[in-house]
């Protein structure tokens, strides 16, 4: 399953697109609150003066989650800021729309991950030419102490939603995560990995849109088992600490490199719903160094750095 951003002449859908969305977002929270048991999402509707809107859903304080964010948007605007047409010239002169769900989850638990999704579609017109668009989205998973299981089950179902799709879009877009989610200046994973893509368009809309459907309805699937499987592990404030050290990396990379804090910053998006990724505490400690044969030193050792985690290299 290629991506090329060049023009389809299929056309798309930005209505089915949208009522997926939504739906999308509404499907999560239900999900998460049952999870929790406890807390629930305060949505917070919002316009852009540029246009379109959205609306935020934030959980906080609850059982197991410290901090939920799900966050539907779709804006609109006359022209591309120039960050985005230096590389991309063909958007240049066209009218845009931008929508998507993004989602960050904090668990209380350092023994749960940290998670990321979000699923996405653009689409730029202008007239007597055909739109430019493309699909994009991915989920990644970011553990303080991982276990192995948690891991490859993580895998296991991003590979198997890509599986009728070709056998060539798991590992493509696994590497793709893999070297998306990495910060130079640490040298390492930011966690370990999971699914990234964009610019899909190649096989026309309604096969690109059926993938990022794949992807958007695959990620609860895919953390609720590790959530279900942890929430109740015992854990003091040592691993706390760990968690919200670990956590500066989350804020690292979103500020530093995150794509997607960049376009919605410089399109003139909602501040508080683009930076409601950031963890509600978070901690940096001069020239930490993890004690040797810790678990902490395993999570630097085994899983900040890309790998095969289901064996396919050797089958």
């Amino acid at each position: 399953m290629a991506n090329d951003a060049n023009t389809s002449s299929q056309k798309p859908s930005v209505t089915e697109v949208k009522a997926y969305l939504i739906g999308l977002q509404q499907a999560i929270c239900k999900r998460l609150e049952a999870l929790d048991g406890k807390a629930e999402f305060k949505a917070d509707t919002w316009e852009r003066a540029e246009g379109g809107g959205g609306e935020s859903r934030v959980l906080t304080g609850g059982k197991v989650f410290e901090q939920a964010g799900v966050n539907f948007s779709h804006v609109a605007g006359a022209a591309m800021p120039a960050s985005a047409t230096a590389h991309r010239p063909e958007l240049a002169g066209r009218s845009f729309e931008a929508m998507g769900v993004s989602l960050v989850i904090h668990p209380n638990n350092p023994y749960i991950p940290t998670t990321h999704a979000n699923v996405r579609f653009f689409i730029a017109e202008k007239e007597g030419a055909d739109p430019v668009w493309w699909f994009g989205g991915g989920f990644d998973l970011t553990p303080y102490y991982p276990f192995e299981e948690d891991v490859v089950s993580w895998h296991q179902s991003a590979f198997d939603l890509c599986k009728p799709f070709g056998d060539e879009v798991y590992p493509k877009y696994k590497k793709w995560c893999d070297d998306y989610f990495f910060l130079p200046h640490r040298g390492e994973t930011r966690g370990v990995g999971g699914l990234f893509f964009d610019d899909l368009n190649e096989h026309g809309f309604e096969k690109s849109f059926e993938f990022m459907r794949a992807v958007g309805n695959g990620f609860i699937e895919a953390y609720q088992p590790i959530v279900e499987r942890n929430k109740e592990l015992d854990y003091q404030d040592e691993q706390r600490q760990f968690q919200l050290y670990r956590r500066g990396r989350y804020v690292e990379f979103n500020l530093v490199y995150d794509r997607g804090t960049l376009f919605g910053l410089q399109t003139g998006g909602r501040t508080e719903s683009i930076l409601m990724s950031m963890p509600p505490l978070v901690r940096w400690e001069y020239g930490f160094t993890p004690e040797e044969g810790s678990e902490e030193a395993e999570l630097y050792e085994r899983y900040l750095k890309p790998q095969d985690w289901l064996g396919l290299e050797a089958s």
